[in-house]
């Protein structure tokens, strides 16, 4: 497995990555240490198979990535303590309809539903994540599309503590959303997966539709948050 002194010697001497500057992949690997991609030993959170590169990087065959089991349980188990948070959260402000459809499928697009009278609906996508310093969501084709033909529709950013909980809760602004996806440039093809790095501009304290506020800032316990509300 290859650690960053070997992958630096590669990037400074392989003429495939040549286009950028040591400096450059030197802030590169600053960002992957910050999104907890690089270990602070200097290993990499997914596998790396160097075995062909001999004793030479630069002038062997480019790594291959392996897929790592362990680092997709942690991304599903901080996705679904974001779900359960949610869920726990509505259900402890007395919302009486609360139904956790991913559970059952993938199709709705979005996580769950909730009720307070049939004028007062939210179908909620849940986005979590445990880095208290930026918040990225992965938006899919699907989302998007129900998010476009649903008014319930709502996207809830969730910041799950250490203990499981909701440490923060935020409601991701819908026409930001729109603005923030890629356009499709053709007939031939078209996005499926949007990686979007959400601004403080787009983000609302607490979780709210576009009528209905299910659950205030205020309401919530005081934590670090993303980015700082104005």
């Amino acid at each position: 497995m290859a650690g960053v002194p070997r992958v630096r010697v590669l990037f400074a001497n392989h003429p495939l990555y040549a286009d950028l500057t040591p400096a450059q992949y030197a802030d590169g690997l600053a960002w992957l240490k910050r999104t907890g991609m690089v270990t602070a030993a200097g290993r990499p959170v997914v596998e790396v198979d160097d075995g062909d590169l001999g004793d030479d990087p630069a002038t062997g065959a480019i790594p291959r990535v392996l897929w790592n089991q362990a680092a997709e349980d942690m991304k599903r188990a901080i996705g679904a303590a974001g779900e359960q948070a949610v869920l726990r959260l509505l259900r402890e402000g007395g919302v009486p309809h609360v139904r956790h459809v991913a559970s059952e499928s993938d199709a709705y697009g979005y996580d769950i539903e909730a009720a307070r009278s049939f004028s007062e609906r939210a179908h909620i996508e849940v986005k979590s994540t445990t880095d208290p310093t930026r918040l990225v969501v992965h938006l899919t084709r699907h989302e998007y599309e129900v998010m476009v033909s649903d008014v319930d529709w709502t996207l809830a950013a969730v910041l799950v503590g250490s203990d499981g909980n909701a440490a923060k809760v935020a409601t991701v602004d819908r026409r930001w959303l729109h603005s923030a996806v890629p356009a499709d440039q053709g007939k031939g093809g078209c996005w499926e997966t949007a990686r979007l790095t959400v601004p403080a501009c787009a983000l609302i304290p607490g979780l709210a539709t576009e009528t209905w506020v299910l659950k205030s800032g205020g309401q919530l316990p005081n934590a670090p948050v993303w980015v700082s509300q104005p």
